[in-house]
């Protein structure tokens, strides 16, 4: 299964960058082995729309675009379901043992996703109850596909 992310917002060059590239690049090279890869991250400007509905709406409107046909979409909201590191490997898991052939998880703007996005959305995962920068998401998102990796594989990585 190819997984991709999608986040509304560039990250520039920096150690938040590096980081979640080494992630990234971790879940790259070991996924493949266990039918996982990372297809692409798609990166897109803030909208500069006067109000935030129609911000949230363009910045959808380019994610609606670039997913793949069929995909399963993870959109990331404070408002979603908090899962712990082994049930989020497992949703992976279970997405790919279904014969999905491409995941995408949103990373959403400074306003948050667009609520037509929740219709279309498989799961709404939050990575805490708390806000966080888009930066520091990208690199909680890297880390847990990589950590995903190792505890479908049965790599020590992940310890208990």
């Amino acid at each position: 299964m190819r997984i991709g992310l999608f986040a509304v917002g560039r990250l520039k060059a920096g150690p938040e960058k590096d980081l979640a590239a080494r992630y990234l690049d971790r879940f790259a090279k070991a996924g493949p082995a266990i039918g996982l890869e990372l297809s692409k991250v798609s990166e897109v400007a803030e909208s500069r729309a006067s109000n935030s509905d129609t911000r949230k709406r363009e910045e959808a409107a380019l994610l609606v675009k670039s997913l793949p046909d069929t995909c399963v979409l993870v959109l990331l909201d404070e408002r979603g379901k908090a899962f712990d590191s082994e049930t989020f490997a497992g949703l992976i898991r279970d997405y790919r043992d279904q014969g999905k052939r491409d995941m995408v998880i949103a990373i959403g703007g400074a306003d948050g996703l667009d609520p037509a996005l929740y219709e279309r959305a498989d799961t709404t995962l939050c990575l805490g109850k708390m806000t966080w920068p888009h930066q520091l998401v990208r690199i909680l998102i890297a880390e847990q596909l990589y950590r995903a990796v190792t505890i479908l594989s049965g790599h020590p990585y992940h310890r208990v």
